[in-house]
């Protein structure tokens, strides 16, 4: 059966009013009250004429599902944008398309495009045509033959202990400090460190509450150093922010992205490391330094906030460092 008409709407509105107020939270609380408001009532869709295309239209329920499901406002506006994209090129009832249709899309649009933002297209159309089948308002999923593309396996060339330590030496203030033993310490995303609080932290068993992709909350530790400079750094600030990282002039507003990847590019450029350094390099370091220490890969992947093992089994296969410590361990 159809997602029947109450429910487009319902799923209609619900998105409307997200991306209309992206700071209030409650879609799901939103969603039953209009369910219980329409719940006596039969709800039927115009009769129109034939159109051209129907793309656009679902594309706008898929994105409004997507948002109850959880993905970020980054992610939907991702999605949105490739999609838009696809509506453009492709002007037919959205039942008709074929895998050909996608097949000749795709070799369009992916002339000048890297093989990852290629595979990211492609996983898109995949994901999109997926909900329509199940949703039954395709009566087959033309995306189900569609494959990745096989990408060359590159090392993530992780800080080295000496790396490491000369980073550490290079920071001129104690916010460049905490920054990098936050990043080091606790694998945070980029994102995380961004929106963590001085509430969020929990001194006595040196613990902080992150809000990670999709929503989800979990846990992270980091060690002594990190409390140390975490705390020789927030007594230094004047302000009563409650962000842990602030700007240092002016307001002394929160700290974004952009500003974090500017200080630890400073950072990097007096330590001279010969290697792009980056926030998401340092997760990456984290991850790499715990494997070779022998830390189980479900607990790292808990740590790191993977929905996946998938993903953080990449950490096991490219340690480099754990392959030759396990072969000497053995000879």
């Amino acid at each position: 059966m159809h997602v029947d008409s109450r429910e487009e709407v319902i799923i209609k509105i619900v998105g409307k009013l997200s991306l209309e107020f992206p700071e209030y939270k409650k879609q799901l609380k939103i969603r039953n009250i209009i369910e219980e408001v329409l719940y006596k009532y039969d709800v039927h869709p115009q009769e129109t004429g034939l159109v051209a295309s129907d793309i656009q239209e679902k594309i706008s329920i898929y994105l409004a599902s997507k948002k109850l499901d959880g993905l970020s406002m980054k992610t939907l506006k991702g999605y949105k944008y490739n999609l838009d994209i696809f509506s453009s090129y492709i002007c037919k009832p959205i039942a008709t398309i074929t895998t050909i249709d996608l097949r000749m899309y795709l070799s369009e649009r992916c002339k000048t495009l890297k093989q990852t933002s290629i595979n990211t297209e492609i996983s898109i159309l995949k994901s999109f045509f997926s909900w329509l089948a199940n949703e039954e308002y395709i009566p087959k999923n033309p995306a189900a033959k569609l494959k990745l593309t096989k990408q060359p396996k590159r090392l993530r060339k992780a800080l080295s202990d000496e790396e490491a330590e000369i980073l550490r030496k290079s920071c001129n203030t104690v916010r460049e400090k905490a920054l990098i033993e936050m990043f080091i310490s606790t694998g945070c995303r980029l994102s995380e460190v961004v929106n963590t609080n001085v509430t969020d932290i929990n001194w006595e068993n040196r613990s902080i509450r992150v809000i990670g992709k999709g929503n989800k909350e979990r846990i992270v530790y980091f060690n002594t150093r990190t409390k140390i400079a975490l705390k020789e750094y927030l007594s230094s600030r004047k302000d009563n922010n409650l962000s842990l990282f602030v700007s240092g002039k002016g307001k002394h507003e929160r700290l974004g992205q952009r500003s974090i990847q500017r200080e630890i590019k400073k950072i990097a450029s007096r330590a001279g490391i010969e290697k792009s350094i980056y926030p998401h390099l340092l997760r990456h370091t984290f991850a790499t330094e715990r494997l070779n220490s022998g830390m189980p890969l479900p607990v790292l992947q808990h740590i790191m906030g993977h929905d996946s093992p998938a993903t953080t089994q990449i950490y096991a296969e490219l340690s480099q460092e754990n392959i030759m410590h396990e072969f000497r361990k053995a000879s």
